[in-house]
């Protein structure tokens, strides 16, 4: 289950917890940590990798096997561990002096040979990669969430075998070479080193009837329709994870995530402004100079609309509640029509409401102008 990058990464560190930890404790970090990073929640561009990293830190510290192996290569790569009773010349034994220093050699390249004997299989589970695909979505559909299905070919779980890799009938059986530890012990010299069973792949069992239909790979590629639920206010662009619906894990490993890219159709007649909808509305000059009440659309029908007396050109009126649900409004926007042609009787009425109303106050013009 070790791999050689465990030398480089400090998982403790990564999740914020001493090396003497609780399971309680790990799970807990772990649990803040996915919430803060989730890419579905999190912009910041370095999260998912952030994300990804406190996943591996937890899927090593929460496994109590794979967790006592990385502490032992840690304490080995210190020089703590496993050479405690090796004395030279009244002193302990320096690592690095004993396998090469910085001459090329030494520590870390022994582990790299130990890591990568087998050629380029890899020990122990493996996590799925992650899928990723994309859906485009109507304005609608977004702005309220939806229910919808996702039709790809991809690789997913054997269904002959249930992704066990053996024949229906059968079972993989305990690895003989390890009887089912998933390590093995080698020497090096005067010192001994826990590996990676290859003959299991560190599993702790091996197929001997493999299924016929994936090969004991436990998965095949095949036309797949996964449900996504579209949470509402789902902006274009944006993606949504969905846990272990990516490709199957190797050796037992956990599957990776299927991440799915959303788009969105734009509306004829609505737009986003965050969790708000907006929406721009033709009046009269009438309607805008003495008010009335329009009838206006909505995602979800159409309401009644109080345009206040004296209402000009841009402002923008709240229709509460009809934006994305529980938190957005209709902001509607105003724009009072003027009429390109007029008839003649309403030529005859608008000269008779120029002579009673008002001219226009342009006085603040003329005070910076001075004309």
């Amino acid at each position: 289950m070790a791999s050689q990058e465990w030398l480089e990464k400090d998982f403790y560190a990564i999740l914020g917890v001493p090396q003497d930890a609780s399971k309680k404790d790990i799970e807990r970090s772990y649990r803040k940590l996915a919430r803060e990073l989730h890419p579905d929640h999190n912009p910041d561009p370095d999260a998912e990798e952030r994300f990804k990293g406190v996943s591996e830190a937890y899927s090593v510290l929460h496994d109590d096997k794979a967790r006592a192996e990385y502490d032992q290569i840690q304490l080995m790569k210190s020089g703590r561990g496993g050479f405690g009773g090796m004395h030279a010349g009244g002193g302990g034994v320096n690592f690095e002096d004993l396998f090469g220093g910085g001459s090329g050699g030494g520590f870390s390249d022994l582990f790299g040979d130990l890591f990568s004997r087998g050629g380029s299989r890899r020990a122990g589970a493996q996590r799925g990669n992650d899928l990723r695909t994309h859906v485009t979505l109507d304005f609608a559909d977004a702005v309220q969430g939806t229910t919808t299905e996702i039709r790809m070919r991809a690789p997913g779980e054997c269904e002959t075998c249930r992704g066990s890799g053996a024949r229906p009938g059968s079972a993989p059986t305990t690895c003989p070479r390890c009887n089912g530890r998933g390590l093995v012990t080698e020497n090096q010299g005067a010192f001994s080193f826990a590996q990676p069973c290859p003959d299991c792949e560190g599993t702790g069992t091996v197929v001997t009837d493999p299924c016929p239909d994936c090969g004991g790979t436990g998965a095949t590629t095949r036309d797949r329709v996964i449900t996504v639920r579209v949470p509402a206010g789902i902006g274009d662009g944006q993606t949504i994870r969905l846990a272990g619906r990516g490709s199957p894990g190797e050796r037992g490993g956990p599957a990776g995530d299927l991440l799915v890219r959303v788009g969105v159709r734009a509306h004829p007649l609505f737009a986003r402004d965050g969790d708000h909808v907006t929406l721009r509305l033709p009046v009269s000059f009438p309607e805008a100079a003495m008010g009335a009440k329009v009838k206006v659309p909505t995602l979800d029908g159409p309401v009644t609309l109080r345009i206040p007396e004296g209402t000009p050109t841009g402002r923008v009126l709240r229709v509460k509640g009809r934006g994305v649900p529980s938190k957005g409004d209709l902001l509607v926007t105003v724009d009072v029509e003027v009429p390109s042609s007029l008839t003649a009787d309403a030529r005859e009425a608008l000269e008779r409401y120029a002579a009673a109303a008002p001219a226009a106050d342009r006085s603040k013009l003329e005070q910076l102008t001075g004309q």
